[in-house]
């Protein structure tokens, strides 16, 4: 009786340990799910969901894959009539959003670390060929840039900004 219930107990803690491990490989990140909301933020929004929420959600493997951003629309064959209404000042950067040229580039930096996980991901400039590391305040905010990764930066001209520390 005894080896019986030995056996039994040994393999229902077998059971446990390889669903715990199963569940904790799964569980992102929060860095991964700051990424995932950075990349979709308007589509997140828009389906009512706050940050903090959507975080909690991600980390515990219930939020739902949110849409990739949609590409924006075709541009219209004639200009719209200038308004008369006085527009209001902006206050809010809007995010900006990378100007893939070539491959290696990408348009967010959700794609860029999809194709590149052990590498660090960088905010190139295309204009000056110098790419910023994340924290710094020209990371994604260039008008003219796009993610790329580290690695791929050297192939194609880029250099490392002289005045940042990698990461």
């Amino acid at each position: 009786m005894t080896r019986r219930y030995l056996g039994t107990l040994s393999a229902l803690l077998a059971c446990l340990l390889v669903l715990s491990t199963t569940a904790t490989a799964q569980q992102k990140t929060a860095a991964e799910c700051n990424a995932e909301w950075t990349a979709n933020k308007a589509a997140i929004q828009a389906s009512g969901k706050k940050k903090k929420d959507f975080i909690a959600e991600c980390r515990a493997g219930t939020a739902a894959n949110a849409p990739a951003p949609a590409s924006p629309p075709p541009p219209a064959a004639t200009a719209p009539a200038p308004s008369t209404a006085a527009k209001p000042a902006a206050t809010t950067k809007a995010p900006t959003t990378g100007t893939p040229v070539a491959a290696g580039q990408f348009a967010s930096e959700a794609q860029a670390k999809a194709h590149c996980p052990g590498d660090t991901v960088v905010w190139a400039n295309l204009d000056s060929r110098i790419y910023h590391f994340s924290g710094n305040r020209d990371y994604g905010n260039t008008k003219k840039g796009a993610y790329m990764c580290e690695g791929e930066t050297a192939a194609g001209g880029f250099r490392a900004a002289k005045n940042e520390k990698h990461p």
